[in-house]
């Protein structure tokens, strides 16, 4: 994609960041609304670059199959499902939009961003052995999660996951959950085919190398954002009624730069991610799966270590991590002084109050940090015993910034999640936080479009066209078994989903 040149300087809606996020958001307008004009600008000289790409993120179509994070342990000894099954119906409304664009004809080629690979959860050790247990036995109880295998034979689970059992001690209590219908998402691919559709439109711009230094709101309600083209170092103003700040780590900065009172006392942990990625074709080939474990205590979810088979490129990959890390940055390709200059007035008691109740994390950070290569290579082996060090190479991953917010009863919260605000007139709104993220994006832009535009989504207009790309919209694929199935298998059908015949031994 070419660099482009201002058109006007008042669009409909402007979108700040060219991620998953704003790609998704355009998309959902233009076909709300078609002829609203769009101008897109991204800080850097391509689409999809930060967090979006597919080696930043853990790009595993986060449906909570997988993820034990999604299910935690209560003090009762139950484990509380809720999130899971809110992020599995979630899931399958991008599934949902991603198949109305598909039978249309608005991209193309499924396979070149979603395919199907199965998702399991491994544990050791009695104590957690018996959590998953527990887990299955409620997350079976869902239709979203139908399918689920649940094994503590390690025969069956050789069958399984043979790197991950090949080599480990047969007196080891071990269990494992699996999911056939799990999926690999390569949403830098996905973002790409979603902004080619977009600038088909002759009223839909991009932007890049263009940085967005401020923004204000003027009388009228609309928004002056100043902009500076990082090429040739021309700068000027752009006006416009709607304003999404979509631009990952660096949504805080400019959610501050606005001034909405909304925008007070928030603030941002930043958490920097490594991948060890494997280069030996062999070993690449006997995993076929996204193995996740249990998250060491204190640690970030971004942290939940994982052997994951991904598809990138056209070629199959295979990393495990992430190691945490932490720097000032809240981009990759951000400033160091990110985090300093994000401190206000307004947001340093949060800050501060976070970080104390947080100790735990600080501690797990450091010793991240401090990690060598040998120690990286005995996480690993704790996946996958016979690990060569030779095979593994550490590469960095992406950046993530975790909402701090205030609280009245602890002073500051941290937030291990996604969290939209926007201005009380609907004028302007930012997302910030990490996962689940890219793969819930759909329903976050479902929820943001009735925060920011509440009359419209009122009209029969909007209404109709919203069901007609999301079927499932106002009901419940969790309590609704028909629906759900019928859903599933519509989907599949349209992304070239075919799920991985079940092993048995």
């Amino acid at each position: 994609m070419s660099k482009s040149f201002f058109n006007n300087d008042k669009p409909d809606v402007v979108l700040i960041g060219a991620g998953i996020m704003s790609a998704t958001l355009g998309v959902m307008l233009k076909e709300l609304q078609p002829d609203l004009t769009i101008q897109v600008l991204e800080r850097l000289d391509t689409v999809a670059a930060e967090s979006t790409d597919a080696w930043n993120n853990a790009g595993t179509g986060h449906s909570a199959f997988c993820e034990l994070n999604y299910t935690p342990e209560k003090t009762d000894g139950t484990v509380d499902c809720t999130k899971a099954v809110k992020i599995a119906g979630q899931f399958e409304q991008s599934r949902e939009c991603w198949t109305y664009l598909i039978d249309r004809g608005y991209i193309r080629s499924p396979q070149d961003f979603i395919r199907t690979i199965p998702h399991i959860s491994f544990v050791t050790g009695e104590e957690n052995v018996t959590y998953l247990k527990k887990r299955f036995e409620g997350l079976s109880r869902f239709d979203l999660f139908e399918g689920m295998q649940y094994s503590e034979n390690p025969g069956q689970l050789r069958e399984w996951i043979p790197l991950v059992m090949d080599g480990r001690d047969s007196a080891e209590k071990v269990a494992a959950t699996r999911m056939d219908i799990g999926t690999d998402v390569n949403f830098g691919s996905l973002t790409r085919k979603l902004f080619r559709y977009l600038f088909d439109y002759p009223d839909v711009k991009l932007h890049l190398a263009h940085e967005v230094q401020d923004l204000e709101q003027d009388k009228n309600g609309h928004w002056k954002i100043k902009v500076k083209n990082l090429t040739t170092g021309k700068k000027r103003t752009i006006t416009s009624k709607f304003v999404f700040i979509g631009a990952g780590g660096g949504s805080l900065p400019l959610l501050e730069k606005s001034g909405i009172p909304e925008s007070k006392g928030y603030g941002g942990f930043p958490v920097s991610g490594q991948w060890l990625i494997c280069h030996n074709p062999e070993v690449i080939e006997k995993h076929n799966a996204k193995v996740y474990g249990k998250a060491a205590v204190g640690s970030p979810p971004m942290s939940v270590p994982h052997l994951d088979t991904r598809m990138i490129d056209g070629k199959k990959s295979l990393l495990f991590g992430p190691y945490a890390g932490f720097s000032t940055k809240f981009l990759k390709n951000g400033s160091f002084w990110d985090l300093p200059s994000s401190i206000k007035i307004s947001n340093i008691k949060p800050m501060v109050m976070a970080g104390i109740h947080n100790m735990p994390l600080t501690k797990y950070l450091i010793e991240q940090v401090s990690q060598s290569q040998e120690d990286r290579m005995e996480a690993l082996r704790e996946y996958f015993p016979e690990a060569s060090a030779e095979d593994w190479d550490l590469e960095v991953a992406g950046q993530r910034v975790q909402v701090i917010k205030k609280d009245e009863e602890e002073g500051g919260v941290l937030e291990f999640g996604t969290e939209v605000v926007n201005a009380a007139d609907g004028s302007i709104a930012a997302l910030l936080g990490a996962s689940p993220g890219a793969s819930t994006a759909v329903s976050i832009m479902l929820d943001l479009l009735d925060r920011c535009f509440p009359e419209k989504m009122k009209t029969a207009e909007w209404q109709d066209k919203i069901r007609e790309m999301i079927p499932s919209f106002g009901k419940s694929l969790a309590q609704d078994v028909d629906l759900c199935k019928q859903t599933r298998e519509r989907t599949a059908a349209a992304l070239n989903l075919v799920a991985e015949p079940e092993v048995t031994v």
